[in-house]
């Protein structure tokens, strides 16, 4: 079975976001319903019952209202959520000019595999981190961390962009900005439901004489009930979103690239060291990592690192280094490797490290005593294959 667009997940993920959707609206019918029944309870002299019944009708009546901004809100997001991102985590355009690297690297992985290009997004932060956010073809991005350039080699940088395009072809992206939208109506009702409720906005005068019905207490304790329940059921929203995604993002990853090392050695490199500062949880759920979890995979919308290379040391055949410390600030491994000296090839030393006049270190030898760096014409070579090489 292939890893890469596995239709059965693909298709998952559209029931998932449309129920996500259906699930917005029914609660923000129930914070408006919460705010109803205050409002009555504040101003109303009845019976619990009597209340209730108000509280139904006030919801019959706000249903349009609330229907419309909740729809107007997601066309607002829907367009504009990928600027709502960048303001947050400081996110900006990488052109081929800006970031060359990155860019050919995301542009060969997807020439190779005929994926349409998505955009590129970096932010300046020393974080160790990628996201891809999105509804469309036209409004897909990737965004990665210049922390996450400057410590990861070129293939563990091809494995990540793998990762976060599976996650585009598999619908997840999708899926995770829909989740975004839902956290964000909910926090705005529900922000706006207290906010009137503790600056008096459905505060009202009245006397002990005024609550004769006795049912005002009840009404208020149970919409102060049902806002937490709005609150309960936007934080389950998480629980849709499988974790199962994760792994399927990982193996894809691996099927582009076909590196499973590169794969594991990106995630040990990346974990714990994934914190963006200023970014929302939700964002930060749609990462490669999410450091802000660690009570139990049970609520976490990620499996943890370790879990995740087991997957692939299993499935894909890759090794797991363990845990790794991390190159210096602006050096990759390729950097490093460049200092230490090649190992000597079939016919000598290798002529990217020795050159056609020796190693850089006796050149420089040579230029400090004042010899030429240029050996005798009269020197001999090393024996060839087919024998000595003479001077003529």
């Amino acid at each position: 079975m292939a890893a890469y667009g596995l239709y059965s997940h693909i298709q998952s993920n559209r029931r998932r976001s449309l129920a996500l959707l259906v699930g917005l609206f029914l609660l923000v019918y129930l914070l408006v319903y919460a705010g109803a029944l205050t409002a009555e309870a504040m101003s109303v002299d009845a019976d619990l019952n009597t209340l209730l019944r108000l509280a139904l009708n006030d919801l019959i009546s706000a249903a349009p209202l609330a229907t419309l901004g909740t729809a107007c809100w997601i066309v607002i997001a829907y367009f504009f959520h990928q600027n709502m991102i960048d303001a947050a985590t400081g996110g900006r355009a990488g052109a081929r000019a800006d970031a060359p690297r990155l860019y050919n690297l995301l542009e060969n992985l997807c020439i190779s595999r005929g994926i349409t290009m998505p955009k590129l997004k970096v932010i300046e932060s020393d974080a160790l981190n990628a996201f891809a956010t999105g509804m469309n073809e036209r409004q897909y991005s990737i965004t990665v961390t210049s922390g996450l350039l400057g410590r990861l080699d070129d293939a563990e940088i091809e494995s990540v962009l793998g990762h976060e395009l599976t996650h585009i072809r598999n619908g997840d992206v999708r899926m995770m900005v829909i989740a975004v939208i839902i956290a964000g109506a909910i926090s705005f009702f529900a922000e706006l439901f207290f906010r009137l409720w503790f600056y008096g906005g459905f505060r009202g005068p009245r006397s002990s004489d005024e609550r004769r019905g006795g049912g005002a207490g009840f009404a208020i304790l149970i919409a102060v009930l049902l806002i937490v329940l709005a609150y309960v059921l936007s934080f389950l929203i998480r629980l849709a979103l499988s974790r199962s995604r994760e792994f399927l993002a990982d193996a894809g990853s691996v099927e582009l690239t076909k590196n499973p090392d590169a794969m594991i050695s990106a995630l040990r490199k990346i974990e714990g060291r994934g914190e963006l500062p200023g970014a929302t949880s939700a964002v930060m759920e749609m990462c490669v990592d999410n450091p802000r979890e660690g009570f139990g995979e049970l609520f976490d919308t990620h499996p943890r690192v370790e879990s995740r290379v087991a997957a692939l040391v299993k499935f894909a055949g890759g090794h797991d280094p363990g845990p790794m410390a991390l190159p210096p600030a602006g050096e990759t491994d390729e950097e490093s490797d460049a200092d230490r000296p090649a190992a000597a090839g079939p016919w000598g030393s290798s002529p990217a490290e020795s050159g056609p006049w020796g190693s850089p270190a006796a050149r420089a030898e040579g230029e400090v005593s004042g010899e030429s760096p240029h050996p005798p014409a009269q020197t001999p070579s090393a024996p060839g294959p087919w024998g000595p090489h003479r001077s003529f």
